[in-house]
């Protein structure tokens, strides 16, 4: 679903895809934390959601942070578990 925001930081409107129902956004939008409406988004997609903020506008703003949502995995290390 494409979600639209204006960020908080920069006032740059943006669009992303995110994997998220017209039931999840409207359970957000009826006050259900943004936690527990989209359990499955990671912590920076949610803060778009809430903020507007990209994960870049955020790592400019306090430094990068290792908790990026698509970081590139060791698919063995994985498979292993």
């Amino acid at each position: 679903m494409n979600i639209t925001r204006k960020s908080m930081f920069t006032g740059v409107v943006r669009t992303l895809d995110l994997p998220v129902t017209e039931d999840q956004m409207r359970a957000y939008e009826n006050g259900m934390f943004v936690q527990d409406a989209f359990p499955s988004l990671c912590p920076a997609d949610r803060e778009f959601i809430k903020t507007g903020v990209t994960q870049e506008e955020w790592d400019e703003a306090f430094g990068d942070e290792e908790d990026h949502c698509y970081d590139e995995v060791n698919l063995d290390e994985a498979e292993e578990e």
